[in-house]
């Protein structure tokens, strides 16, 4: 009698608990795990570079194609951005940004911070251009004295983040000739993770159309973790948003940079939305991309516990974070609803999402984009459009030309041939470091480089060693 009462009262109290109307929560939405063989490619591959770094690999995060210099740029995460001549044989240091002449004082402590990403400007090698020898470069810095333009909304002030502007004065030089970088924006990091992302120029965009020159830039949601301070959402302030803006421009509150008119929040008038926001509900963007044969622009971001995702990006759009993780309601850093998914018509809502927990992710994910291949030298992968898996180097691929509506039930496998036999980039990876004497990668730390005529490369911050996929 005594346990039954017990029994009764411990229901009572867990229903008092919940407040009415809670949904039930889950941490894997997606019952089916990933097709490990259906509709599989094997892709053959060569080691087209490899970037200086001993005792430790460097943190390679991010390549650029410059047709107009006829190199390729990569960088480390911890400060240094490299040339890379097209055969791949010659790799020189550019720009080492933690030199103490620039005073940039690069932040490359924990596993992200640092020197996160770069752009060239498309008219860097075009003499007379208002962006002849102009690049950018997004980074986390320990310099907090000067002013941010963006702050949070709570936390601590653990770092900044800042834009650089540098101008090289002969862009064709081996190294940069130019002098002290102009800083562009700066904001004040609450938090030591989810820092600035990935940064690009529209690579379909022509001279004379209107998103020419613009810059993209992804900015993470601030860190900590569930988005605490709500900033993915808040029209307001500069976390979690993908924003765009005119490098080139002098019309933004701090008259350095640019707020194009065609923004989406820009003329309307409302001193509570930033000009410069392009899409919003964002938590860790990795990667902008385009469709070059129609242009459409995508993302990847990495998500809280449960579901990575690749989305469209479309002007003023709401990605969903934190109301929504991926498809799905979000509820907390551990679970989401899966009642009615996908149920706000304006949200923009993943093509394709898979969750954490699935077996062949090894207990660890971030989705991490990506390219839409066009090119025809390897056939197989013609038409698709391809992103990985940061930690466990699996990459995946879906249709281009079909593109789906979210779920994981499209996604298929891309495996490396390795002399015969198939294989992720991590066990490729795990092969090298051993040749190298190194204690094998736990993980692949996967990003994506392409260059201008259509060659795809592997990055990873675990051997120095750049990728080239190849035709049969």
């Amino acid at each position: 009698m005594k346990h039954s009462l017990l029994l009764t009262l411990l229901a009572a109290l867990a229903l008092a608990q919940a407040p009415a109307g809670t949904p039930a929560g889950t941490n894997d939405p997606f019952p089916q795990p990933i097709n490990t063989t259906e509709g599989a490619i094997t892709v053959k591959f060569t080691e087209f570079a490899i970037i200086p770094g001993q005792p430790q690999a460097p943190r390679i995060m991010a390549m650029s194609d410059e047709p107009g210099t006829r190199r390729l740029f990569v960088s480390d995460m911890r400060g240094v951005l490299y040339s890379v001549s097209y055969d791949g044989k010659t790799v020189t240091p550019y720009l080492d940004l933690t030199a103490a002449n620039w005073s940039v004082n690069v932040n490359s402590q924990g596993s992200e911070r640092g020197f996160q990403s770069f752009a060239l400007h498309p008219q860097f090698a075009q003499r007379g251009a208002r962006g002849f020898g102009k690049f950018y470069t997004l980074l986390d810095t320990s310099n907090t004295m000067p002013p941010a333009d963006f702050k949070p909304g709570g936390g601590t002030h653990t770092h900044d983040s800042a834009l650089l502007e540098w101008t090289a004065k002969d862009p064709a030089a081996a190294t940069y000739d130019g002098a002290a970088p102009r800083e562009l924006m700066r904001w004040e990091q609450p938090f030591a993770n989810h820092n600035c992302g990935h940064m690009s120029f529209n690579p379909t965009a022509t001279p004379n159309s209107p998103d020419f020159g613009l810059l993209y830039l992804g900015m993470a949601d601030g860190g900590s973790g569930g988005d605490p301070f709500k900033h993915a959402q808040n029209l307001n302030v500069g976390f979690g948003k993908i924003f765009r803006i005119d490098p080139l421009g002098t019309n933004s509150p701090n008259g350095k940079y640019g707020i194009p008119a065609s923004n989406p929040f820009a003329g309307d008038n409302n001193p509570n939305t930033l000009g410069e926001i392009y899409a919003y509900g964002v938590r860790n963007p990795q990667r902008l991309f385009w469709d070059k044969k129609n242009g459409a622009m995508f993302m990847s971001d990495i998500g809280q516990n449960i579901v990575e995702e690749i989305s469209p990006v479309n002007a003023g759009a709401n990605l969903g974070w934190n109301d929504w993780e991926g498809s799905y309601r979000f509820l907390d850093r551990n679970s989401v609803s899966p009642d009615n998914p996908r149920a706000d018509a304006k949200v923009t809502y993943p093509i394709v999402e898979y969750g954490q927990l699935d077996p062949l992710l090894q207990g660890s994910s971030a989705a991490i984009g990506g390219l839409v291949y066009r090119g025809t030298a390897i056939k197989q992968l013609s038409n698709l459009l391809i992103f990985g898996d940061n930690p466990s180097g699996e990459i995946f691929y879906v249709n281009a030309d079909s593109l789906p509506k979210g779920g994981q039930s499209p996604i298929r496998r891309i495996l490396l041939n390795d002399g015969g036999t198939p294989k992720t980039l991590l066990q490729v990876i795990k092969a090298k470091n051993t040749a190298q004497g190194r204690t094998p990668a736990t993980r692949a730390d996967l990003r994506f480089g392409e260059a201008a005529d259509g060659r795809i490369f592997l990055l990873n911050k675990a051997d120095a060693t750049i990728r080239l996929l190849i035709s049969d």
